[in-house]
């Protein structure tokens, strides 16, 4: 661990751990010194070991400093800031104590989702503040008293104004995808909201990114942070083989995955689409066409989401189609296919769908269907990736 301070200007992405200070690294949840609750909430969530940005981060938010935790997707940022506010938090206390922002409602709500998940032993309550969504039901939510609130800077700021969100016990802002945020100029309302925050308040930034810009604001409203840096991972897309199908319209995908079918029995495989009615339907319409498939999304009670689970992981079915709810957290040994009916809505989704093939160090396939306007997030996600997502050869089969 080098204590050298990283000029501000330099690209990160490819040190391996650069930080700006001698952050003591815990191998285990155990070490942590966490609460009991907490650790139930985490292995049962089926975290075993700590990533490394959690090995490095959890501790020094604990404490109280203010951090900025650079890493890649797929490297376990959302878990690293859950768990930190779930150690921080006072649940005897019924009032908003951390405040976190995302860019997207998608993004909050999956956050939200995750300190639920994780806080499952804690009687925590978290609400999810974003735009798009009944005012009504935000302002009942807030009135009878939220432990964190994750949400979207618009509507956020709305429910402060209108002096429904309460700030004066938040201890902690959280800003995750930090990069994007500034960059999708919500700038002026993050300083909007932070004006109404108590003075002494903690900020810890994740972001993937750390350009120049992002690093001359940290200095308006953070306090010598610890900046935590952890190389882009490698291994996320290693083994896995990318592949697009162009279709000119939407209604032609289903005749694709249909070309494809025998193809996905071979293994197994995990057939991703954007919505619940879109789940809903393509696996109504794969059944009348007499392919077996099976289907999954959070709208489903969870017994019948565990019992097709268990079917998926004995093998007893073999094509699974799902929304985002199950791009994080699914690791079922067999997977080494992927289908991306629907291109995800962000890049961050991307690596987590299709990291599900080939994971650990097996080969797997992800294929693509693209409509025209689809090319330019597949570009995007290429370029971020540093990837590359070729046209699907004839023999595909083959490379399963």
């Amino acid at each position: 661990m080098s204590g050298r301070r990283v000029p501000a200007n330099e690209d990160l992405s490819n040190v391996e751990f650069e930080t700006s200070e001698d952050v003591e690294v815990l191998p285990t949840f155990n070490s942590m010194g966490l609460r009991e609750e907490l650790l139930r909430g985490i292995y049962a969530y089926g975290f075993e070991k700590p990533s490394a940005i959690q090995q490095r981060s959890i501790q020094p938010i604990v404490k109280g400093r203010d951090v900025i935790a650079q890493a890649q997707s797929g490297t376990g940022k959302t878990a690293t800031f859950s768990i930190s506010i779930l150690q921080s938090m006072d649940t005897t206390l019924r009032e908003t104590q951390v405040l976190c922002l995302s860019p997207t409602r998608e993004l909050a709500v999956q956050i939200q989702k995750v300190i639920l998940a994780l806080g499952d032993f804690m009687n925590v309550q978290c609400h999810a503040c974003i735009g798009g969504t009944n005012l009504g039901e935000d302002i009942r939510k807030l009135d009878y008293g939220q432990h964190v609130v994750s949400g979207t800077p618009g509507r956020v700021f709305d429910m402060i104004k209108r002096r429904v969100l309460r700030t004066r016990s938040i201890k902690m802002l959280v800003l995750d995808e930090a990069d994007e945020m500034l960059n999708k100029g919500f700038k002026e309302q993050i300083y909007d909201v932070y004006r109404y925050l108590p003075p002494a308040t903690q900020v810890v930034l994740i972001s993937a990114t750390l350009p120049h810009e992002i690093l001359e604001m940290t200095s308006k409203f953070m306090t010598d942070p610890i900046r935590i840096l952890v190389k882009r991972d490698e291994l996320t897309l290693e083994g896995i083989k990318q592949f697009f199908v162009a279709v000119e319209r939407e209604e032609w995908k289903f005749d694709t995955l249909c070309d494809l079918y025998d193809t996905l029995t071979i293994t197994q495989a995990v057939i991703f689409c954007n919505t619940r009615r879109k789940v809903d339907w393509l696996t109504e319409k794969m059944r009348e066409a007499n392919f077996t498939v099976s289907s999954m999304h959070g709208d489903m009670p969870q017994k019948e989401r565990d019992e097709i689970m268990k079917e998926f992981r004995s093998g007893q079915s073999r094509v699974l189609i799902t929304t985002d709810v199950w791009a994080r957290g699914i690791d079922v040994q067999q997977v080494s296919l992927v289908i991306n009916y629907d291109l995800p809505n962000n890049r961050e989704l991307y690596i987590h769908r299709i990291g599900r093939s080939g994971r650990f160090g097996r080969k797997g396939v992800a294929i693509n269907f693209v409509k025209s306007d689809d090319i330019r997030i597949l570009r995007d996600i290429e370029q971020y990736y540093s990837t590359q997502i070729d046209e699907m050869p004839m023999n595909v089969a083959d490379l399963i």
